[in-house]
């Protein structure tokens, strides 16, 4: 039955490629085109000369000259079919070694995971977590094994969907040495987790060591707008549009973001 449907699946979406192949849409050359034109160009003088809208004079010149270009176009080179064979070998080819290799290498008898697997699983990840954060908690203070794991422990705990414990592990980790896209990480994990006023507050903190730093500034304006001070955060981003390199990539991103304020 597995197998039955997965030639389905495979047929339907292939289906519409080989209908492609079957049928395939002739070539017209650029003079084809060109022919085309013109002849409705010229029934088109025909249409205005009999409602008026040229006279005899006018309607001569103007079939004179798409005569003339009709006749400057060069001949048509032979109508040329695309190739079938290609595509009829790709759609041959494609499921044949999708199948092999499958039937090499797959496990359709493989059980999908259960709750209780999955639940095992998170619970090791968890108790990985918390030997993680006693053996940082032991190590002294400024120890370079304690900065790289404080920062190890905030992504991981932002990967799992806790922002506030991993602003808490970036924290930690701006004790030990202070850089401006760490604490634009923790900025972004406050406001993540809705601690908005934590964020204003942070931010206003550590903008003045890196007055310069385009996350930073942004993430202000960001905060501002999410506490209900679209004027704060409007001026904050002029600021920052306003010192922007020529050309700066997120320039449209800021701009955006200003004209959906309130």
């Amino acid at each position: 039955m597995t197998w039955l449907l997965a030639a389905i699946l495979a047929l339907a979406a292939l289906l519409p490629l080989a209908l492609v192949a079957w049928r395939p849409a002739p070539v017209t050359d650029r003079g084809a085109a060109d022919r085309a034109l013109y002849r409705a160009q010229l029934a088109e003088l025909e249409r205005d000369r009999e409602m008026g809208r040229l006279d005899e004079a006018a309607h001569a010149a103007a079939r004179l000259e798409v005569q003339r270009r009709l006749l400057a176009v060069p001949d048509a080179a032979p109508a040329r079919m695309g190739g079938r064979g290609p595509v009829v070998a790709g759609l041959l080819a494609v499921p044949v070694l999708a199948f092999a290799l499958y039937f090499l290498n797959g496990l359709p008898g493989m059980p999908s995971a259960t709750f209780t697997a999955r639940q095992e699983v998170a619970q090791r990840d968890e108790a990985l977590l918390a030997q993680l954060r006693a053996r940082l908690a032991a190590l002294p203070a400024g120890n370079p094994a304690a900065r790289q794991g404080w920062l190890l422990l905030a992504e991981a705990e932002r990967n799992r969907g806790r922002a506030a414990e991993s602003a808490a592990a970036y924290a930690e980790v701006l004790k030990t040495g202070f850089e401006a896209d760490i604490a634009a990480q923790r900025a972004q994990v406050l406001l993540e987790a809705g601690l908005v006023e934590e964020a204003s507050a942070f931010l206003a903190e550590v903008l003045p060591r890196a007055p310069d730093h385009v996350g930073l500034r942004f993430l202000s304006g960001l905060a501002e707008a999410q506490a209900g001070r679209p004027s704060v955060a409007r001026a904050t981003w002029a600021a920052l549009l306003a010192s922007a390199p020529e050309g700066a990539p997120w320039r449209g991103m800021v701009e955006r973001r200003m004209q959906a304020l309130p």
